[in-house]
């Protein structure tokens, strides 16, 4: 039976696990032509042998000139390209003051810059009737949690980029959406947002902490896609804190005030490495115009 998804030319970047895997598998599975592009060829390689052995590119979004070829590849391979999910990212808590500066940076890197590079190569491919732009954003673009500075700088970041290709794509028939997610059931969650230092800030919430599954989001792209939405939301109550994000962030100092001071203790001290690691980009990589 035919979807509103079957046959659409997708590209993927952050595929290999987490959320940008599942959506491949669900696109491919409701009958869109996927391309995968990641950092981690063998995990990339299962993930793409299970979207119908798809296209997988080894990407480093990082490097402009690796984004570009792998867009191109992917329009060379599907014929055109008719969305594109810009989806690569990582996540690493760090104070702002004591904070190792080179995880802030590729932070930056990865989540800004990345996104860029892709929305950059993919943009003139989706320009036309039934072009749609995802980019992964999260609720941390709009709500400023302690501990979270580099990630949620990156995030405000692609929500700007998004917001901005919006209108210069609008007379071409392409749409893009902004993904707002609050914690999902992922890899980077579990170990980016898991540590003793937020577990420390989590008693001001008695302990708790609110991971929405995984299905969720993917349902919500799906969604998203489909109708080549403005703004996707997972878990919906995200949706209601948009409006209101400054009074929200307003609660969000109230709250963190009292553990605020040992949980910069602790994340000074603790180990807290990126999600995903690196590869190490060589000198003309990291020099290039």
């Amino acid at each position: 039976m035919s979807t509103p998804l079957a046959g659409r030319r997708v590209l993927v970047t952050g595929a290999a696990r987490g959320i940008g895997a599942a959506t491949a598998k669900r696109l491919h599975a409701r009958g869109a032509r996927v391309v995968l592009a990641g950092i981690e060829p063998a995990v990339l390689a299962r993930t793409a042998a299970e979207c119908g052995d798809a296209l997988a590119v080894v990407c480093d979004v990082r490097d402009r000139e690796q984004v570009e070829a792998a867009v191109e590849a992917a329009a060379e391979h599907l014929g055109g390209l008719d969305v594109v999910v810009a989806n690569a990212g990582v996540a690493a808590q760090l104070p702002l003051v004591g904070g190792n500066p080179s995880v802030f940076e590729q932070t930056i890197e990865v989540n800004l810059l990345g996104v860029y590079y892709t929305l950059r190569a993919a943009g003139p491919h989706i320009a036309h009737e039934r072009g749609y732009a995802l980019a992964i954003s999260s609720l941390a673009a709009a709500l400023h949690p302690p501990l979270l500075g580099a990630y949620s700088a990156s995030k405000a970041g692609v929500e700007a980029l998004a917001d901005v290709l919006r209108i210069e794509l609008h007379l071409s028939g392409a749409r893009v959406g902004v993904a707002y997610f609050a914690e999902l059931d992922t890899d980077m969650v579990r170990q980016g947002f898991g540590t003793a230092a937020a577990q420390r800030l989590g008693e001001t919430r008695g302990g708790s902490r609110r991971v929405a599954p995984l299905e969720t989001g993917i349902d919500a792209i799906e969604r998203g896609i489909v109708r080549r939405s403005r703004h996707v939301v997972a878990p919906r109550w995200v949706g209601a804190l948009l409006p209101i994000r400054m009074l929200a962030q307003r609660a969000i100092d109230l709250a963190t005030r009292s553990q605020i001071q040992a949980a910069l203790e602790i994340a000074r001290t603790e180990d807290a490495p990126l999600t995903t690691a690196q590869p190490v980009l060589s000198r003309e990589q990291v020099a290039r115009p």
